[in-house]
């Protein structure tokens, strides 16, 4: 029962949030997505994995480690769904890259900070960051027929996560007044992320629905039978499992689909997954985590 309690503590706001903005844009009320998606994404959640790393208490050795775990983890996964889609004879355009990454950001994140406390945020912004850089490289070639070595360069994040980890490498400070401001601005992120991520499935509208769930379960049980192996391997504690079988375990992230209209993918099948798999999560998430924590 404390257990169960516990779960439905971590998981409430997660989703309550996001249902403010489903109800939001359901209600006929103006959200500009572009505007505050770029918003998010390129001062609010930058501003986030800088902080988190400059005053991260954790020992470096152990983001190394969940490091080199996420990129192994991501790389077993990508196997695994080039190998599904051909087993089952998918347009690898449309469906791989949604089978590989998660919505490691705007559900990770918060879920990781409810779940594991700043532990955790410090640890999902790596797993967070390295899901950035390879779906900005490989995602793209997945999509496209061809990678984006530019386009990583000129993301915020990217250079957050090089910069934070240069602080953290130097045990360098931040003047009060600096730490103060990019906390503040950091603080926005999350509720930003969920909001949007609301909003966002609440203006898709589910495409293949049999085929979605189908494949949204498979995902589910690749990602996490793939990152449970990954996390034993590589002996992460406790945090650090917990947070990459979560990150990698999350469902479909509202990018794929934008990925998806902008190279000419079929991305009314790509919203359905990202439909599907997150109304899913709403059941699954707490399972794993009830199993985690």
């Amino acid at each position: 029962m404390n257990l169960a309690l516990t779960v439905l503590e971590i998981v409430s706001p997660v989703f309550l949030l996001a249902a403010i903005g489903f109800g939001w844009v359901k209600l006929g009320f103006e959200y500009r997505l572009q505007f505050v998606t770029r918003l998010a994404m390129t001062l609010a959640v930058p501003c986030l994995i800088f902080i988190s790393l400059v005053n991260t208490t954790l020992d470096p050795a152990a983001l190394t480690t969940l490091t080199m775990a996420s990129v192994a983890a991501y790389a077993g996964v990508l196997i695994a769904s080039l190998a599904l889609v051909r087993l089952m004879r998918l347009n690898r355009k449309t469906f791989a890259a949604p089978l590989v990454f998660g919505n490691t950001g705007n559900l990770g994140l918060p879920l990781a900070l409810f779940a594991f406390g700043e532990v955790g945020l410090q640890y999902a912004v790596v797993v967070f960051a390295v899901m950035a850089i390879l779906s900005f490289t490989i995602g793209i070639w997945l999509v496209a027929g061809s990678g984006s070595f530019g386009k990583v360069l000129s993301e915020p994040l990217v250079w957050a996560t090089l910069l934070g980890a240069l602080f953290l490498w130097q045990d360098w400070g931040l003047p009060t007044f600096a730490a103060n401001t990019l906390g503040l601005i950091g603080q926005m992120a999350i509720p930003l992320m969920l909001i949007t991520l609301g909003v966002a499935v609440g203006r898709l509208s589910a495409g293949g629905f049999g085929r979605a769930i189908l494949l949204s379960l498979i995902k589910l049980g690749i990602c996490v039978g793939i990152a449970w192996s990954v996390g034993l391997y590589f002996a992460l504690d406790r945090e650090a499992f917990g947070i990459l079988v979560l990150q990698v375990a999350t469902p479909v992230a509202v990018t794929s689909y934008m990925l998806a209209e902008k190279y000419g993918a079929d991305a009314q099948s790509v919203a359905g997954l990202v439909v599907v798999s997150t109304l899913m999560s709403i059941a699954a998430l707490p399972l794993l985590l009830a199993l985690l924590l």
